[in-house]
């Protein structure tokens, strides 16, 4: 099968092509797993986490990809799921214990043998993988293969952050970044909390303009002042500077998640110029999103089909991994981006 491969972690500002094309052997699904041909895997800022370091695999060489969409191919012995044919998607979970008390309040996400799709095991930048099939998940009819893709990551991770901000319907949210993630989130939240302002911060202009389009109530840059102050905010970057500036336009009292498997270094610095007084003071919290559970993933793609939530996509072939991951380093970005391989 061909796959676009990481064989060692760099930095993109150095290397502009990480990932090399190579022909690898088929996979062979073992008990409890399926085969699945790809035929669409979007393209995630966890993949330059990866490639960078900051969430090093730990194995090289390996195939990236959490975003995953395709048809089984074959099964394994005890697996019964799913049969040939079938239309499904894998996002960033694997794998967990499954007997931890994690794992047996549905929290699996914070177990401590979680493995995640495309760094502890192969994942989707290739035409063919292998999944437990309880970690494979039915696509509901209405979705394209490269719509779907982003909905088992950007989708469920956003579910999931919007779900932690304890939002109420009439509470004004912000969402600080406006990538892949945050743009489903703002649909979302649309139409679960109509009555609720939705307030956007993004460096981009182009970003700025895009959530306006989708139903914003205001966007402004990143520094900005927000016109009235915040009950919820998630912040999807992946950078310091924007915890802070969304901090000081929360309300009493609210809270601010952070959805995000890593932060970059470039500007840790910035939080030296954390104040207690602007940004902590009167009962603001800050609350951290690991990952997602098989819950998230479920109960967001009926939701998504429910309502009808389309990501924006641009596409590109798999062999152009490497030009889809630079211009998401480069913020270059409107929806999600989506590899199309079978």
């Amino acid at each position: 099968m061909k796959a676009m491969v990481l064989n060692a972690v760099c930095s993109m500002n150095e290397n502009k092509r990480p990932l090399e094309l190579m022909n690898l052997p088929d996979p062979i699904p073992r008990d409890n797993e399926i085969l699945v041909k790809v035929s669409a895997c979007g393209v995630c800022h966890t993949e330059l986490d990866e490639i960078e370091g900051r969430t090093p695999p730990p194995r090289l060489p390996v195939v990236l990809g959490h975003e995953v969409v395709g048809r089984v191919e074959d099964t394994g012995r005890s697996a019964k799921k799913f049969k040939k044919g079938d239309r499904i998607g894998i996002g960033w979970i694997h794998s967990a214990c499954g007997e931890c008390m994690f794992c047996l309040k549905g929290n699996e996400n914070l177990c401590e043998k979680f493995m995640a799709t495309g760094r502890d095991a192969d994942g989707g930048y290739a035409e063919l993988m292998t999944v437990p099939e309880d970690s494979a998940f039915g696509i509901p009819d209405g979705f394209s293969d490269s719509e779907a893709a982003p909905l088992f990551c950007a989708g469920a991770i956003g579910y999931r952050s919007l779900s932690l901000t304890g939002i109420k319907d009439g509470q004004s949210l912000g969402l600080t970044g406006f990538g892949a993630s945050a743009h489903l989130v703002l649909k979302m939240a649309r139409h679960s909390y109509p009555n609720s302002g939705i307030f956007v911060f993004a460096r981009s202009r182009r970003e700025r303009e895009f959530a306006l389009e989708l139903g914003a109530s205001w966007a402004g840059e990143t520094e900005e002042y927000s016109p009235e102050k915040l009950h919820c905010i998630i912040d999807t970057t992946p950078a310091w500077k924007p915890v802070l500036e969304g901090l000081k336009n929360l309300e009493r009292g609210g809270r601010l998640v952070i959805n995000a498997i890593r932060k970059e270094e470039i500007d840790k610095d910035s939080l030296l110029g954390l104040d207690y007084s602007l940004h902590l003071w009167l009962e603001k919290e800050i609350k951290s999103v690991a990952n997602v559970t098989r819950k998230d993933i479920s109960k967001f793609l009926n939701l998504a089909s429910e309502i009808s939530i389309r990501p924006e996509i641009e596409e590109f072939a798999l062999e152009d991994a490497n030009r889809a991951l630079v211009e998401l380093k480069e913020r270059k970005i409107r929806g999600a981006k989506v590899l199309r391989i079978n």
